[in-house]
């Protein structure tokens, strides 16, 4: 079994700016458009309820505006942020468990509603660990051809971060440290901070482990399928290995890069890799098989904690390597265009466009591969100024009282840097259809 998505943060002990910095690669079926949607904050009736893909759970005010990368069937959120600069991903995790026969909650969906509802890392914990105890997560049974899984999260603001591994309704969770990353395979031992208590009382039901062995119940030891996490366990290793070796100097453009990176992870301190060499990598190119996953779109999150200025997120469709990472702020109005694109491949989606210049640049091999990346460095370069001169410029305002100017500004640089975007990635494509 080959999963995908790989999810990595440098708390601002690492970092070259002194402040969090958060990336995901979200790797889903070949072909399944993500489109970036932000919400806003609802007050709703106290008796509200949600309703999810499969289940429906007690309701609460939509409490923070949110934007996230989302799969065009699904509720949920592959990655996401929110007003107070909550960022949070999951990957699936390879687990010991059988299919239930009753629904749950679908992994993406957890993560929409913790954006929702918590304003720190910490208390996005404690909606994602109380959703998973009272409705569950994970495999089950269904008739809608949705693939369902265990999961791993790991959730970061400006101050702190932590991951979470969930099995079923058992879940276990820990503070991490400096640099963190995490793949498709289960990493929380006996050491865990916190563990739901049925825990090890489900894992010896199910015989996963037995209390008179003499050692201590480790989640990861007990619910993780380590057999099925080979491509999992490459990819954490590569990208721990990175994140190592670039410790006091990681920024948005460190993360740009191993998101980006086409190591098999064999020799996992190797430098960078720009030439894809296969399927396992942390940018995933794959187009057959029983699961075709591939990179389909891409977070870096540079949070701010002083205040100094705001939070400048970083998006891309489609895979990283050949896409051009677009600003966006929180605090503004996203392009609606953004919102567009479903199953069907379309001209008027942005994550087709990127699509098409993806598989342009697979069927074109090397050379055409160069030439998408090369074509997208100057305004990358660019953008990489400008939008921290007016993260700087719109924190200002916002503390003078000017919001609505502020939002104004953000909107409009959001949309020209999109208008830009695409119009670049149109040209690249060019008239005679290429990528189609």
């Amino acid at each position: 079994m080959t999963d995908g998505c790989d999810t990595m943060v440098s708390l601002g002990s690492a970092s070259a700016n002194g402040q969090t910095v958060f990336a995901k690669n979200s790797d889903r079926p070949a072909g399944e458009c993500q489109p970036l949607v932000m919400r806003p904050c609802v007050e709703e009736a106290a008796d509200r309820e949600t309703r999810c893909q499969f289940v429906t759970v007690p309701g609460a005010p939509i409490s923070y505006r949110h934007v996230g990368s989302r799969p065009f069937w699904c509720w949920g959120y592959e990655h996401g942020f929110n007003e107070h600069q909550v960022v949070l991903g999951n990957e699936a995790l390879p687990s010991r468990l059988k299919p239930a026969d009753s629904p749950k909650l679908i992994g993406m969906e957890i993560v929409r509603l913790a954006l929702e509802r918590a304003a720190t890392a910490r208390e996005a914990v404690d909606v994602t660990t109380s959703l998973i105890e009272s409705h569950g997560q994970g495999k089950f049974e269904n008739d809608r051809g949705v693939r369902t899984y265990d999961n791993l999260y790991l959730v970061a603001d400006p101050r702190e971060a932590f991951v979470i591994e969930a099995a079923g309704h058992e879940w276990a969770a820990q503070r991490v440290g400096a640099v963190h990353s995490i793949s498709n395979v289960g990493m929380l031992g006996a050491d865990a901070e916190r563990v739901s208590g049925g825990a090890s009382a489900a894992a010896e039901n199910l015989s996963l482990y037995d209390p008179t062995s003499g050692r201590p119940f480790g989640f990861a030891d007990a619910f993780a399928d380590r057999d099925r996490s080979g491509s999992g366990i490459a990819r954490q290793r590569r990208s721990a290995a990175l994140l190592k070796n670039h410790e006091g100097r990681i920024g948005p453009r460190t993360l740009m890069r191993i998101l980006s990176d086409h190591s098999d992870g064999e020799r996992p301190d190797e430098p960078f890799v720009d030439e894809i060499r296969g399927e396992v990598s942390i940018c995933v190119h794959r187009e057959g098989g029983d699961f075709p996953g591939s990179t389909a779109a891409s977070l870096v999150a540079d949070l701010c904690g002083d205040g100094s200025r705001l939070p400048v997120y970083w998006c891309g469709l489609s895979s990283p390597c050949m896409a051009l990472f677009y600003p966006v702020f929180v605090e503004g109005d996203l392009p609606p265009v953004l919102g567009a694109g479903g199953a069907a491949p379309s001209d008027d989606s942005p994550w087709w466009v990127f699509r098409r210049l993806t598989l342009d640049g697979l069927r074109g091999g090397p050379d055409r591969q160069a030439e998408i990346k090369g074509a997208w460095r100057c305004l990358q370069n660019e953008l990489l100024g400008s939008a921290y001169d007016l993260a700087v410029r719109a924190r200002e305002m916002i503390s003078a009282g000017q919001q609505d100017e502020a939002s104004r500004v953000l909107t409009e640089y959001m949309g020209c840097t999109v208008t830009r975007m695409l119009d670049a990635a149109r040209a690249l494509l060019d008239e005679k259809g290429r990528g189609r």
